[in-house]
């Protein structure tokens, strides 16, 4: 197997499209908000190039999360995944080391040059006010806290039951979509964080997903994921509601006067499509919940249950809901 191969498997690339299309989506929500700081709201190829830069770094970023984890995790994978390429000897942790530390170079020095109209050229962008940098401060953040998630020196909280979830739903719900957002709009309004609220919310219930099909390595580790600490069944019963309750909020912000000006609501995308989005999904999460409860055993024995699958196209759908919503 060539090296790109065992690199890719590091990476992980089909992990790598949620972080992407979370930036696009922020973006997206803040360019058709009334927060939007061109007043003539025209796609301007700044703009553009803006997003992309974001979002690549964004790709880079998961990927060497990624890498970091496997890393910290290898006695773990030696009974959990035992194919990947540093259980395996074919990649050496030296290796793995490089490549995270490079990706990571790759995922936060570009992002300085990420910032908001109208800061339009290379030179207005570079010598840009501090507190126009938000998108760099907020990627350093997401790289501390894969750290915090995966390193004992740090805390490791994926040792430390609710607290792993919290770690997890933080920067790859919260923080993504105010990354997102603040690519092309100030992220100092109530609007960005309830956005990244609501899919925080949901990944504090779906990060466990996958811990269920781990508890062997995981428990050998020393990890105590809620599954280990509470048994299947009740974990599952733990992370049904986060299914459901977000997307009840998305309706509700449609319609809800923002406290800090009340003169819109929170959410300012179109209502008839953000009521229908949270309608939808509060029905998809249901029915997530109900293969989840049926048969709570059936989560450990596979890595590829019916609710993971169902959990992943939410993640995206709701990208994709937002987006729409401030499209139309």
């Amino acid at each position: 197997m060539s090296k790109l191969s065992l690199y890719s498997q590091l990476a992980r690339p089909f992990t790598l499209l949620p972080p992407l299309l979370g930036i696009v989506s922020g973006s997206i929500c803040a360019f058709g908000s009334v927060h939007n700081p061109d007043p003539s709201r025209n796609v301007t190829l700044p703009v553009v190039l803006t997003v992309i830069l974001g979002s690549l770094c964004a790709s880079f970023m998961n990927a060497a999360s990624n890498a970091i984890n496997q890393i910290y995790d290898l006695e773990i994978d030696r009974l959990n995944k035992p194919t990947r390429p540093l259980v395996t000897g074919a990649l050496s942790l030296r290796e793995a080391w490089i490549f995270s530390w490079i990706l990571y170079a790759l995922a936060l020095i570009p992002t300085w040059l990420v910032v908001p109209f109208p800061h339009n050229t290379l030179r207005a962008k570079l010598t840009a006010p501090l507190g126009e940098h938000v998108t760099f401060f907020i990627y350093l953040a997401g790289l501390l806290f894969t750290f915090i998630y995966s390193a004992p020196e740090l805390g490791r909280t994926k040792v430390r039951g609710m607290l792993a979830n919290l770690t997890i739903a933080i920067p790859r719900g919260v923080l993504l979509k105010v990354a997102g957002w603040a690519m092309v709009a100030h992220v100092s309004f109530t609007e960005p964080w309830y956005i990244g609220g609501v899919i925080g919310l949901f990944l504090v219930g779906a990060a466990s997903t996958k811990d269920f099909a781990d508890m062997e390595g995981d428990r050998a580790g020393g990890c105590r994921t809620l599954p280990i600490l509470y048994g299947a069944q009740k974990a599952a019963w733990i992370i049904s509601p986060f299914f459901i309750i977000p997307w009840l909020f998305v309706p509700l912000g449609a319609y809800l006067r923002d406290p800090r000006n009340p003169s819109h609501p929170i959410l300012t995308g179109n209502p008839w499509i953000l009521t229908a989005f949270g309608l939808v999904f509060t029905v998809w999460g249901a029915y997530t919940v109900w293969l989840i409860l049926r048969d709570p055993k059936s989560l450990t024995e596979t890595e590829n249950h019916p609710s993971w699958r169902h959990m992943y196209l939410m993640m995206m759908g709701a990208q994709v809901a937002f987006a729409l919503a401030y499209m139309f």
